[in-house]
């Protein structure tokens, strides 16, 4: 392994199907009012709800509800937040459900005692917090993001027709989060498999990029191949409970910045697909299907051994006889099978994109450095025209 770094997650998991018992233990760490964060209702039909308040009742908690929060928080939603928060005097703040409330959890706890407006500092000017934050909680019912272990907080802004991420140090990350299974059987297959997706991609993301023989990238397949399995088994079986577990799981370990130790990571992908998502306000793990094979059929030449070992090592490609384009070629065809085996979204025009949309779509996409290849804006067009 290459290079030197520094590695500590202080988020700590239960997991499990009585895994939602340990907020016995971890609500009594925090003080009285809590602002419990949730979507857009499902909770309370599937009975998690009830779980999760009568809980809170029995530690004596004030709960001041914050629900409604959608799959891609926006801007005006945390300034809601912000304000619940602020005007009820919320001492922690409890997410149940996904990715988007675990970020938009974050995302308010580092704005309730700030003096400025959270979208500039946090996401124009990319600041770290300076003031008191509020400690978060998650009690996780979809998996995909990893959320619950990082300090990822993506936001919206429809205005200004952005969607950005601000990865926050381990003073913002959850302070614990619960993981059972069993709350993500319930999920609609179509959340199930973009969720599954953002596993796969987060993976991608940090394994495509370096040259060295890095212990990360062997964790990294080990993973892939893991949720290649679980998956097939969960789309034909949903609840399937060592198949969702395995998912579940995987996610975490995705994205807790393991597998990114002595890594350069890449996450254009994630940049190409919050830039559909700022104007299509699509699922976001559709938005990385429909981007990433043109995306990784671009930038294979520059990688080409690390494609190739993708090819061979995750999806099995007997190399034998063929050059390595050959063989970088085969795996990501593979993994194209794959994809929609699972029936996820294969190109942008699934998704509402038109072809007018692509220039302003290429202006707001982030450009990353730390893959094989750092783009300029006409290569992210031609990607994007490539996934229409």
């Amino acid at each position: 392994m290459l290079g030197n770094f520094s590695y500590s997650n202080p988020t700590k998991l239960y997991f499990g199907e009585e895994s939602l018992c340990s907020l016995n233990e971890e609500l009594p760490k925090y003080g009285k009012t809590v602002q419990l964060i949730y979507g857009g209702g499902s909770i309370k039909k599937n009975g998690i709800y009830n779980q999760v308040m009568r809980l809170l009742k029995d530690n004596g908690k004030v709960v001041v509800e914050d629900g409604g929060v959608m799959p891609n928080p926006t801007v005006e939603k945390l300034r809601e937040g912000v304000q619940i928060a602020r005007e009820n005097h919320v001492d922690f703040l409890l997410a149940v459900g996904g990715g988007s409330c675990c970020d938009y959890a974050k995302a308010v706890s580092v704005s309730v005692h700030c003096d400025e407006d959270p979208w500039e500092k946090y996401y124009i000017r990319f600041e770290e917090p300076d003031c008191e934050i509020v400690p978060v909680g998650c009690v996780l019912t979809m998996v995909g993001t990893g959320s619950e272990m990082n300090g990822g907080a993506v936001i919206t802004n429809h205005d200004q027709k952005l969607k950005i991420g601000h990865v926050f140090g381990d003073a913002v990350m959850p302070k614990f989060a619960i993981l059972n299974p069993k709350f993500t059987f319930t999920l609609p297959k179509q959340q199930m498999v973009a969720g599954i997706y953002d596993i796969f991609n987060h993976i991608c993301e940090q394994y495509f990029s370096g040259e060295d023989d890095n212990t990360s990238d062997y964790i990294s397949e080990a993973l892939m191949k893991s949720v290649i399995h679980s998956s097939r088994i969960a789309i034909q079986n949903p609840e399937d409970y060592e198949a969702r577990s395995n998912i579940m799981w995987a996610a975490t370990w995705a994205l807790n910045t393991l597998v990114s130790r002595g890594k350069s990571t890449d996450w254009m992908v994630h940049m190409l697909g919050q830039a559909v998502g700022a104007y299509t306000d699509a699922t976001h793990g559709m938005t990385l299907s429909a981007v990433s094979l043109p995306y990784y059929r671009y930038i294979m030449p520059y990688g080409l051994s690390k494609f190739c070992r993708f090819a061979v090592n995750v999806w099995e490609v007997d190399p034998a006889g063929k050059s390595d384009e050959q063989i970088a070629i085969e795996g990501l065809s593979c993994m194209e099978v794959w994809m929609k085996e699972l029936g996820l979204t294969m190109n942008l025009h699934e998704l509402g994109v038109s072809e007018e949309m692509l220039k302003g779509i290429a202006s707001g996409t982030l450009i990353m450095k730390g893959g094989y290849k750092v783009l300029n804006h006409d290569e992210v067009l031609e990607i994007l025209k490539n996934s229409l």
